[in-house]
């Protein structure tokens, strides 16, 4: 049976590049057999906030998104940003219905069962948007024929934490930028991302919570992972972001600052659960980030050359880019203390302890 032919954006989610949300599996039996009875009590009350569903009425379209967007600007850096985000949230609904069904714990397998509702319902609200601007990207072709990148359980937490959490800084810092500049409201989707980014604030909650389970995975050897990986997130979206200037450029946002304040905002809110993160308020930290966004301009430049002198240039390119993190990786890391350690986010519930009164959701 011949295979229909797919849209660009489908084949274009399809690729694999270092720089483009991935699908992850994982050792489901490895983390069948975590123990987190010594915080059940807390795991049980994130369940029933899960269960709440704050978002359930949040999600439902208006007539702002049945205007003509033929002519709006950044039009297709914009659906590049639905795409992209679309594959993210997707990916993650995967992941967690995984979970759901190879988890033997209820409790487990009912917070993944609602963080899978989550992330589907933020995939179908994105995809309907690209369906307005005549896009198509099919989820059931990418469920079937993307490939899967296998990261071991703790991996898997400390991506998943950081993803989430970031998720939640770009969101708001996007809608507050655009509550005071409402000029820059391109699409009426970015109405949406306060409550959105509340879902994503409480997913990161429960991968919070589930390291604080394990404690083995927050110290010795498995601090440089942590390290590691919030380099890799933070690398990852600052090179991305750069090559898509124009784009923040008519939200009214300038990247670099909007990507530092991404940065400072997930770093402080990642010492709620993590002994180390980053020394981002070292000069050298963002000036490293900014030589990797240097190279990789000119090697996107040399990316039109096939001859060997460009492809020569590029590898040495991408060497100094290698060694760029490798030097920031080396910084002095910030020790997470009871003074500098994330309070929590302001209104939001949080647990109140056993035996007490559920606090008031925001």
């Amino acid at each position: 049976m011949e295979m229909p032919e797919l849209s660009g954006t489908t084949r274009h989610a399809l690729q694999e590049a270092v720089l483009s949300p991935r699908f992850y599996t994982t050792d489901f039996a490895a983390i069948d057999r975590l123990n987190i009875d010594a915080l059940r009590d807390e795991f049980e009350w994130i369940r029933d906030e899960f269960a709440h569903d704050y978002n359930k009425g949040h999600f439902v379209r208006n007539e702002e998104f049945n205007a003509n967007f033929d002519d709006m600007p950044v039009r297709s850096q914009f659906i590049e940003f639905l795409e992209r985000s679309c594959t993210a949230e997707f990916s993650g609904c995967l992941l967690y219905a995984e979970m759901t069904k190879h988890l033997k714990d209820p409790t487990l397998r009912a917070i993944f069962k609602y963080m899978s509702r989550d992330e589907g319902r933020h995939a179908g609200f994105l995809n309907k948007t690209m369906a307005d601007l005549n896009v198509e990207l099919d989820l059931g072709v990418l469920h079937t024929r993307k490939k899967y990148t296998y990261f071991k359980p703790k991996f898997i937490f400390y991506a998943t934490y950081l993803s989430e959490k970031i998720g939640y800084a770009r969101y708001i810092t996007i809608y507050r930028q655009l509550q005071k500049q409402p000029n820059g409201i391109i699409h009426p989707i970015f109405k949406w991302f306060e409550e959105w980014c509340q879902d994503e604030y409480r997913h990161g909650e429960f991968f919070s919570l589930l390291m604080r389970s394990q404690p083995e995975l927050l110290s010795r050897a498995n601090r440089r992972w942590i390290r590691f990986f919030l380099l890799a997130v933070y690398a990852t979206m600052y090179i991305n972001d750069a090559r898509r200037n124009d784009f923040y450029a008519a939200l009214g946002l300038n990247w670099r600052e909007y990507d530092q304040d991404v940065i400072r905002l997930t770093n402080h809110i990642s010492t709620q659960v993590y002994p180390v993160t980053l020394p981002v308020d070292n000069p050298q930290f963002f000036h490293n980030l900014d030589a990797c966004v240097e190279y990789d301009r000119k090697i996107r430049a040399l990316e039109k050359r096939k001859d060997p002198i460009a492809i020569a240039q590029s590898a040495r390119l991408r060497a100094a880019i290698g060694t760029r993190l490798l030097s920031t990786y080396r910084l002095q890391p910030a020790v997470t203390n009871e003074a500098t350690r994330w309070k929590g986010l302001d209104g939001f519930p949080n647990y109140p302890g056993p035996g007490r009164e559920r606090a008031t959701a925001a």
